[in-house]
């Protein structure tokens, strides 16, 4: 078994820019590929955001024991991480990479133990949480308030993790990154 990076977040904390950072910052890594029963925000594509595929094909893929870990995150709409890319990635020989919902964070670093660095990136407060999402302009105001409100119960996970990584200085929280994420790869 290889190593792992794990960073979850509430949305808008600021995780997938963590990731795209260290992605750019480290060779080593390999960026685990999320599956998923959303439609495509924006210019997202099918294998490079997340695999998208139906409901139906998810339950199935749950019922075949193809997931490490899922989560049916919000209400008909689930995320998970298969472990075909997990054999993918490391028979690249990489370090994986994810980026997960929080919950996912929890059960993935019980799944990997030791070599599994779990971080979770905390945003300055739920109001700049509320803020980011809306500046974002990808949500309606509802689904925002949906946001918020699991924000609030994620934040209690924070325990959970190996290490917690503030995100109100984005040039501080990526050198932060850098340094614990880069003591861990090296041991």
């Amino acid at each position: 078994m290889g190593k792992v990076v794990i960073i979850s977040a509430p949305s808008g904390s600021g995780k997938t820019t963590v990731v795209n950072h260290l992605l750019e910052s480290f060779d080593c890594f390999a960026f685990s590929v999320s599956a998923t029963t959303r439609a495509p925000r924006g210019t997202e594509k099918d294998g490079e955001a997340y695999y998208f595929i139906s409901e139906e094909e998810f339950r199935r893929r749950i019922a075949a024991d193809a997931f490490i870990e899922h989560e049916e995150v919000y209400n008909g709409v689930f995320y998970g991480t298969l472990k075909s890319e997990v054999d993918r990635l490391w028979a690249k020989d990489k370090v994986i990479l994810f980026d997960v919902d929080v919950k996912g964070g929890v059960n993935l670093k019980k799944y990997f133990g030791d070599t599994a660095l779990s971080i979770f990136v905390k945003a300055p407060s739920i109001k700049e949480i509320r803020r980011r999402l809306e500046k974002r302009g990808t949500d309606s105001p509802e689904f925002i308030d949906e946001r918020v409100k699991k924000a609030r119960i994620e934040m209690m996970y924070q325990p959970k993790f190996d290490y917690i990584l503030l995100n109100d200085d984005l040039a501080t929280c990526l050198a932060e990154a850098d340094k614990v994420v880069g003591g861990f790869v090296a041991k």
